[in-house]
């Protein structure tokens, strides 16, 4: 229950505050998401295999969310940012794509 109300707090706060990202960072919010999409979903799995460790998650979702953000500097400082940005979508998407088939074969049994 507690999660959902935080759910809904953050949707509420989203909608009331006008929170704008500065233009220098927002090359980096959507890789933020998938990396914060990633940790949510594995999560999610873990739960369902009765394994979730909640200091694990937390570690994996600020992790995964400073190490893609970083590659994405590396690469735009390097001058090769879209390429190294469309490697970690497509590593992330790959992790995001087979943590939502293991939840659906848990949820369904097949």
């Amino acid at each position: 229950m507690i999660p959902l109300l935080g759910l809904v707090l953050g949707v509420l706060a989203g909608f009331i505050f006008d929170v704008s990202v500065p233009l220098e960072l927002q090359p980096y919010l959507p890789i933020a998401i998938v990396a914060a999409l990633d940790a949510v979903f594995g999560g999610v799995r873990a739960v369902m295999e009765g394994i979730f460790n909640d200091k694990v998650f937390v570690v994996s979702f600020i992790a995964n969310v400073l190490i893609a953000a970083f590659i994405v500097f590396l690469g735009d400082q390097l001058g090769v940012g879209s390429q190294l940005s469309t490697a970690v979508i497509v590593v992330l998407g790959i992790r995001i794509f087979t943590n939502v088939a293991t939840i659906r074969r848990h949820v369904f049994h097949a």
